[in-house]
């Protein structure tokens, strides 16, 4: 008939497949029989009874009480601090998961098997064997897809229970065939992810950010780390986290291991108890080493709380999970909302940081809105580079738009280097101190150490440690950046999941902590500027104008970054550069700038690999793909 439109034939047999995964659902009496196995070979133990379930006594939730009880209506004070070293930000989660008095309450996104993922899995473990009431919620696209892992913690106490949001033919494994028949069948549900990262102890303190559970946010994978940023907030702020949490718990989308298909059938198939052994670490030393200083006061105090801010107005927003159900529902977008909202509201400077620029449309009507003041606010933004990404088809759509991103929104770009040296020297770490051994209980390789302080202070995502970067010229550890942060006129900022991209716009759920404190403001903006200097970052900026040949290959750059596809013109408008020996740094816009800047190559120090060549494709014919990455 005309006007209907036939499947494509090659896709007829992902649609039928599609059909009947969703056709398998789970009934009531499987669901029960499931149930009945769970209760029948749940490990009961319990390590504590005393009233306060052994919470040990915590700095971090001391400050906390102090903020809740100094709180007034209309009044609240809050306590909080920047976490951007990868250690102490591991250690703060230790620590108020061994002081959680009742309830601790873990969302995220990825949670990988490594060690990272591992050991914050079993001290959550301990926390519910000491009685206190443990509830995870994953996506389930990037976590937690060994069925033998979820029968163990399905089973390993009835106060802890595990959920995932979103699952795909609601199953926790997701097969490369199931991935297609996905897309094909319900490609909008599909797409749509939970991206919220939220830890929050006793409603009265927690931690959001850019982390989640795997080695590389912690500086522990040997290859590849990421350069990320957490706050932790106690006051009233951390019950609004608790709200929201609530919120996705209950949301239909969150699934109960038993309502599975694959966990429903590993339990019927394995009625005897698992248990739960003791993690084998990959390095062992350095996990001894955090849980050392997960348990020191001193050293919370030094390198958590030294730094923290005692202040008043603090907010946690959060995307509701409607916005899964509702994309274009402004409603269900309230942290991308505010978001919006604050940076519009800029007259002086915005310093962003994010490791995908990709503009939503809103944000890009916003920008130009802001470069067309007079005068316009700088707007400083702190990226990836080629080189520093682990999502090169992102990245390629941030290179077709530079000149859009240069001249009509008036960015200044920086993008990281892969062996930036801020995130060494903010991740040192000392040798074991004079005199001091480690305890026989130790890996011999585990002597505490003294953290050294710095004078200074994809398509859907990343989905684990198999996505790597492009092979450079240059060898040595690598970092990436993963920070999503923003700071306004030096007077309020905001740490959270949000990437100022579509994805974050329209499909992901989101969430931050927004603090109007002029001094913490100007922590963050030091600490995202300090990622732009010669030394951790190259400069985007135009290409020296040659005359008669630069406007000529402008204009055919112009006509070829507007087609949808086919653009492969190679002279792009802008490319990166690099601060001269002897020179002083300075901002792109000086007039001085080509004679102390040297252009370095649009991809500096990326070898020629299959991932160069993606990234140029994804230039030419990825634009239509925008909206999702």
């Amino acid at each position: 008939m005309h006007g209907m439109h036939r499947p494509c034939p090659a896709l007829l047999p992902l649609l039928l497949l599609a059909l009947l995964l969703q056709g398998c659902t789970l009934s009531r009496a499987q669901i029960r029989r499931a149930d009945a196995v769970v209760a029948a070979s749940m490990d009961t133990r319990s390590t504590c009874a005393r009233p306060d379930h052994c919470a040990i006594a915590s700095p971090l939730l001391a400050a906390a009480d102090e903020a809740v009880a100094a709180s007034r209506p209309g009044h609240p004070q809050h306590v909080v601090a920047m976490l951007g070293a990868s250690e102490p930000a591991l250690a703060a989660r230790l620590n108020l998961i061994r002081a959680a008095r009742r309830t601790i309450d873990v969302q995220t996104y990825i949670w990988d098997h490594d060690d990272a993922g591992l050991l914050v899995l079993d001290e959550l473990v301990q926390a519910a064997w000491r009685g206190v009431r443990v509830r995870i919620l994953v996506d389930q696209l990037s976590a937690f897809g060994d069925l033998a892992l979820l029968d163990r913690l399905a089973r390993v106490s009835p106060d802890l229970e595990v959920r995932l949001y979103n699952p795909t033919f609601d199953k926790a494994q997701i097969s490369p065939l199931g991935w297609a028949a996905g897309i094909a069948c319900c490609f909008l549900r599909f797409n749509q992810r939970m991206h919220n990262k939220v830890l929050v102890v006793d409603d009265r303190i927690g931690i959001t950010g850019g982390r989640n559970y795997q080695n590389r946010y912690y500086d522990w994978d040997d290859e590849f780390d990421y350069v990320d940023r957490d706050v932790l907030v106690g006051g009233p702020a951390a019950q609004a986290m608790a709200d929201s949490f609530a919120l996705f718990w209950n949301h239909p989308r969150s699934v109960p291991l038993t309502h599975l298909r694959d966990v429903n059938r590993h339990l019927l198939a394995h009625p005897q108890a698992p248990g739960w052994p003791a993690p084998a670490y990959a390095h062992p030393e350095r996990v001894w080493r955090v849980q050392q200083e997960a348990g020191d006061d001193e050293w919370l105090r030094m390198y958590v709380l030294d730094d923290s801010l005692r202040t008043g107005d603090v907010e946690f927003f959060s995307d509701l999970p409607g916005k899964t159900e509702e994309p274009h529902e402004h409603a269900a977008r309230e942290l991308t909302r505010r978001v919006m909202q604050l940076v519009a509201a800029a007259r002086q400077e915005v310093v962003l940081q994010t490791p995908y620029l990709v503009m939503s449309k809103r944000a890009t009507r916003i920008f130009r809105a802001l470069h067309r003041q007079t005068p316009p606010p700088r707007i400083v933004v702190s990226t990836n580079s080629l080189a520093s990404t682990d999502d090169f088809a992102v990245y390629a759509i941030t290179y077709k738009h530079r000149k859009r991103y240069l001249k009509k929104l008036g960015f200044e770009i920086y993008e990281l280097k892969p062996h930036a040296s801020g995130p060494t020297d903010d991740n040192a770490w000392a040798s074991l101190e004079d005199g001091e051994e480690a305890p026989a209980a130790a890996p011999a390789a585990g002597g505490r150490r003294r953290y050294i302080k710095p004078e200074q202070t994809s398509l859907l995502g990343s989905r684990g440690s198999s996505n790597r970067p492009a092979p450079l010229h240059s060898q040595g550890r690598r970092f990436g950046l993963h920070a999503k942060s923003f700071v306004v006129d030096s007077s309020f900022a905001m740490i959270g999941s949000h990437n100022f991209d579509p994805r974050s716009d329209h499909y992901n759920t989101e969430a931050g902590v927004i603090v109007y404190d002029s001094r913490f403001a100007d922590q963050l903006r030091e600490a995202i500027l300090r990622d732009t200097t010669p030394d951790n970052a190259w400069v985007i900026a135009p290409r020296q104008k040659v005359p008669v040949l630069s406007p000529i290959s402008q204009a055919i750059g112009d006509v070829s970054a507007r087609l949808p596809l086919f653009d492969f013109w190679p002279f792009r408008y802008a490319t990166s550069y690099e601060l001269k020996a002897g020179c002083t740094p300075m901002r792109p816009d000086d007039p001085a700038f080509y004679s102390c800047y040297e252009p370095v190559g649009d991809f500096p120090d990326v070898a020629i690999s299959p991932k160069l060549i993606y990234t140029r494709l994804f230039t030419a014919f990825g634009v239509g793909i925008q909206g999702i990455l």
